[in-house]
């Protein structure tokens, strides 16, 4: 099984269908590192937590920007050398890798970084 462990870039991201700007993911990263998640926008940490692995699914827990205190129930799935992340944004988890109108869903697709 793949690790999720490391930095990733996202390639693409769309929230509740709209496709997010390319300016915007080329300056952001998400590290998952010993249990720990951390965003990071122009290299500034803007986002961090926890987060458990339960086989496919993820839960992400804010402790420390605009996600502090929040639960954020996901799904991921590797496809070749790519992470895809739904990210459940009402606090269910989704139960398919798409999004739509009000959906409250945050999907992403990520490439791992070389260090």
């Amino acid at each position: 099984m793949e690790s999720l462990e490391g930095i990733w870039q996202p390639l693409y991201a769309e929230l509740d269908g709209e496709e997010a700007p390319t300016e915007v993911l080329q300056q952001t990263e998400v590290e998952l590192c010993d249990g720990g998640y951390f965003v990071r926008f122009g290299g500034v940490t803007s986002d961090q937590g926890t987060y458990q692995n339960e086989e496919g699914n993820l839960t992400l827990l804010g402790t420390n920007g605009p996600n502090a205190g929040r639960t954020i129930p996901c799904r991921f799935k590797f496809i070749k050398d790519t992470l895809m992340i739904c990210y459940g944004l009402d606090g269910t988890r989704p139960t398919e890798f798409k999004t739509r109108l009000d959906a409250h869903r945050y999907l992403v697709t990520y490439r791992r970084k070389l260090e």
